[in-house]
């Protein structure tokens, strides 16, 4: 979808661990499985395909093995799925480790400790933890099942809702199979993706330089 320097690369990679925290998803891996979702959509080679699970745990319990066996290199994957991503060694070695998830978790726990106004509020800190795993379970498992499709990709993608704000325009799903390289996830004009202006705005600040999809 676009390009960017190589200090903007390190820039974003690390605000990435920043913001995932306890729930860091290595780059390498994750752009593997994307790629292979994407060229196996909804068949048995699709790494987390709802249609083959029995439920939504089942799949991410497939797609975690998978995705462990990228990132420590005990699967490699085929050659058309391999390079053309960012790798930082260094940083994905500290950021998956369990001292770096457990410092992040606890610093979760020390805020709402400080923060929190009510005991129930600490039932949200689950979500805080598995932040990654638990926005991928939703994407691709209600991006396949449910909604409306404005295109026929052979395969089970759908846009979830019109209403693209809650999962920042992921669950535009349809579309972004439609369009694998297009930054805008929204194609008719009552979808709007809250993330495309952001794209644009980096672009026009020479931060980034989208492609032509």
């Amino acid at each position: 979808m676009f390009s960017l320097s190589r200090f903007w690369e390190k820039f974003f990679y690390t605000l990435t661990y920043v913001s995932q925290g306890s729930s860091y998803l290595n780059p390498k891996a994750y752009a593997i499985m994307h790629r292979m979702h994407h060229a196996f959509s909804d068949t048995e080679k699709d790494p987390h395909s709802p249609h083959f699970f029995e439920d939504v745990f089942q799949m991410m319990w497939n797609t975690r093995g998978m995705y462990v066996g990228f990132e420590r290199g005990t699967m490699q994957p085929e050659k058309e799925f391999a390079g053309n991503y960012p790798i930082w060694n260094s940083m994905d070695k500290f950021a998956t480790s369990y001292f770096s998830r457990i410092t992040f978790a606890l610093g979760y726990i020390s805020f709402y400790v400080f923060f929190a106004t009510h005991w129930w509020m600490f039932l949200l800190l689950p979500i805080h933890f598995i932040m990654g795993p638990l926005h991928g379970a939703i994407v691709n498992w209600c991006g396949h099942k449910y909604g409306y499709a404005n295109f026929d990709n052979n395969d089970k993608s759908k846009n979830t809702t019109p209403l693209g704000f809650m999962m920042l325009g992921e669950l535009f799903q349809n579309n972004h199979h439609k369009f694998p390289n297009s930054p805008n996830f929204a194609k008719k004009w009552y979808e709007i993706d809250p993330v495309y202006p952001i794209l644009k705005t980096l672009h026009f600040c020479r931060i980034i330089r989208l492609r032509k999809a």
